[in-house]
């Protein structure tokens, strides 16, 4: 699946309290466990069935990795939200100013790393990268279906 990107993103709303969830985390490795505890609690507490949970653990644990190692934040933004309409969405949002967004890896047979982003479009069901109106640098952001 593709990246779906938009000139005018609809990020989540910081304001829905019991249906949105932000974390600020510092750009240390440390953060991507952080991001996988805070997530796993959160969607525990909304009910989210174990395998749609576990999707987003994986999911936000590959995003904020990839925050940590590739970019230039001083810190990182981590939401999930129920929407209306049966979804969960999942956004990262890092601080990286340069521009430079984020580097699209074709990763060989033997290497270890540089699947994160082909994780994300083989499990979501819509994603995309844009700027973060929040931070200035990237926002990625991946919807789930929530089987409730």
């Amino acid at each position: 699946m593709s990246p779906h990107t938009t000139s005018t993103p609809r990020f989540l709303d910081a304001v829905r309290p019991g249906r949105t969830h932000w974390l600020e985390l510092p750009p240390h490795r440390t953060s991507v466990r952080s991001a996988r505890h805070a997530m796993r609690a959160r969607l525990d507490s909304w009910q989210v069935p174990d395998e749609a949970c576990a999707n987003a653990v994986l999911l936000v644990s590959e995003l904020v990795t990839n925050a940590v190692l590739h970019t230039l934040s001083e810190r990182i933004l981590c939401g999930v939200g129920l929407m209306p309409d049966a979804r969960f969405r999942l956004e990262v949002h890092d601080g990286d100013l340069s521009g430079r967004g984020i580097p699209d890896r074709r990763p060989g047979l033997d290497d270890e790393n540089g699947r994160g982003l082909l994780l994300v479009r083989e499990i979501a069901e819509s994603w995309g990268i844009t700027r973060s109106t929040l931070t200035g640098g990237n926002a990625v952001w991946a919807s789930l279906a929530t089987p409730l």
